[in-house]
This record gives C-alpha cells, structure tokens and sequence, in this order.
C-alpha cells in the first residue's frame, strides 16, 4: 500500500517519516515540504541518513503518484482544508492532522480559529480518529480528523466515566502539561529556549482552540451537554503530556469500582496502559501509549485522573498510524510496537 505525506518536515511529519518507514505493509512513496523541496529527507533530519532517503517535493497535488492510496496531511491548522476536497475527489483516503476536521459545526472554527471553513460539508462525513471510542467507524472511512494531543489525553481519561453517565460536569478540570514541541518546529519568540527553560506557564486560559474538541466529543458520550474547564501549561521538556483531572462523581463509587470500569472499558484496546504507580511523560516517551491512573480524594470527595502521553506520537503520528491500521484492515498494533524510550 503506498501511501503519501503532506508537510512531512515538521515534528508531527518526521514523526510520520519515522513510524511509516518501519511500517511492514505500507510504502512511503512521496513525501513534501514546501520550504526544503529538492532535498533528500535526511539533508533536513540528519537521523534518517541511510534509512530514509526519499526526496521531498512541493507540496503539489498533482505531483502525488496515482499508485499513491492514502495521504497523511501533516499540514498547519487551515491549509489541510483547502487540499483535502481534492484529495477525495481523486479517490485517495486521507488522515488530516490538522483540526480542520475535527469539529462538527463550521460556525466554531470561525469562534475558536478565526477563519471561515471552505469545506463545511465534510464535517460531517469526517471520522474522529480516537480508535478506542470510534474504532468501529474507522475500516473503510475516506476522511479521518487525528485528535488534538491534548483532546487525546483528556478523552481517554474521561470516556469510561462520560459513558457510564457518572461525571458532575461542573466539578470537571483539565489541568494539562506540554512539551514545547507541541508549538511546531517553525521559530516563535515564545518557545526560544531562554524564553521558556526554567519556567512553567499557563496559557490561554478560557480560549485555548482544543476545548471545543474535548467538549464536543464528552457531549457524544455523554449524552448531554457539557462545558468544563481547561487550562494548559508550557512545561521546559521537549516531549510529552501530562494531564492531572479534578472531578465529583455523580454517585458514590468505590475505588475498586473505578479500576472496574477502567478495565472492562479498555481491555481491548492495545495502546491504553492502566499502571499500578501514576503515570509520568518518561514512561511513555517516543510510545503510542497512554498511560491512566486515579486516586480518591478522601477529603475532597474528588476523584483525580492522571494521564501521560508522548505528545507526538499517541499525540499526533503514532494516533495516526492507529488510524490507518483500523482504516486498511491491517492489525491495529502494525508498525507501533516500538518501547517507551527511557
């Protein structure tokens, strides 16, 4: 199966390059960068020479092999759904990483991204690539929205509770940690390093772009509507997600319950660990794991979820290859066995 990367420089796209290349049932037969065309992929990310040797092109549909059957589109917030209709219309799948497809209401990428979508009708014939909730609508779906990182740490965390109808909404927090490789590779005063090493920050509090994601896909669990709070931290590490989650349960339930419910729920899915100690980035850096754990706040009454994530990969690349796999019919571990790199 040959397959083809949009944007395949950037950390999500190199992600892509590395976990494609080890894949034993696809072959990456294009790859693209609009500012390093010409180059062989190893000139840009010296730690593919010798194993990935293949030329990036312009970012240039018609340039895309006709073999080519599904196209990663590792593209900036936006420029996905402008090439994404003609994708489809030449008969190829696409796996969009971008948030172009991930919400349902067109109205909400004005609020929350500020520009108008030019492809509103297929919001709705999109498939939100989270396999351990939507697995079953994934074989066969000809456009697949890849999570957010931080909608992929807190989803998971949250939808065995949402489900069984056990969250008080308004007692929900997401306090979530990122490594700074979730900005991008392209330079921001920002993220310079002595701008953010020895330093923790919160940041758009209240409006940050992935909290109608969350709360979208919480509501579709949940079956009803909710809105809660989220607040997301700089953290001076490169990768990772850690989130911590404060909420009441709607009834009494005991710690032995919890764990239950936790394991009926993920006993399927091959990449959600449930360790005995709570989770950190470390454990799962450079893995397509997510790691959950809980404590009972006594005191408080509050049940506190932890969740790690490796923000590139179960983030953004590894979710993504998930993704194929469930969509091509391959296994869904295929090509994502790789450790924890510690």
């Amino acid at each position: 199966m040959k397959v083809a990367i949009l944007g395949a420089t950037g950390y999500t796209g190199s992600e892509l390059v590395r976990l494609l290349s080890q894949h034993p049932r696809v072959e990456l037969a294009f790859i693209s960068s609009r500012g390093d065309a010409g180059s062989p992929f190893y000139r840009v990310h010296p730690q593919f020479y010798e194993v990935q040797g293949l030329k990036l092109q312009p970012p240039e549909l018609e340039l895309i092999p006709e073999a080519v059957e599904l196209v990663f589109c590792a593209l900036p917030h936006g420029r996905s759904a402008e090439v994404v209709p003609a994708l489809l219309k030449a008969g190829k799948r696409v796996i969009d990483l971008s948030a172009d497809f991930r919400l349902r209401e067109a109205s909400l990428y004005e609020t929350w991204y500020g520009w108008a979508h030019p492809a509103p009708a297929l919001l709705e014939e999109s498939v939100y690539g989270l396999p351990e909730i939507n697995g079953e609508a994934l074989p066969g779906a000809a456009l697949v929205a890849n999570p957010g990182c931080y909608p992929t740490s807190a989803l998971l965390a949250l939808a065995p509770l949402a489900e069984a109808g056990l969250v008080d909404w308004d007692s929900v927090i997401i306090d979530a940690k990122t490594g700074v490789s979730g900005a991008g590779r392209n330079p921001k005063q920002a993220f310079h390093f002595p701008e953010c090493t020895e330093s923790v920050k919160a940041y758009r509090i209240g409006d940050h772009q992935h909290m109608p994601e969350i709360e979208q896909m919480l509501a579709q669990l949940s079956g009803e509507a909710v809105t809660l709070t989220f607040t997301p931290h700089l953290v001076p590490m490169i990768r990772g997600i850690l989130s911590t989650i404060y909420l009441r349960l709607r009834r009494k339930c005991t710690p032995e319950q919890v764990e239950q419910l936790y394991q009926d729920y993920y006993s399927g899915a091959p990449f959600v660990r449930l360790p005995e100690q709570l989770p950190e980035t470390r454990f799962v850096r450079g893995s397509n794991y997510c790691d959950l754990g809980w404590r009972f706040d006594e005191r408080t009454g509050r049940l506190v979820i932890i969740s790690a994530i490796d923000n590139l990969v179960k983030g953004a690349a590894g979710q993504a290859v998930q993704n194929m796999n469930l969509q091509l019919g391959f296994p869904e571990e295929t090509g994502l066995t790789q450790l924890p790199l510690f």
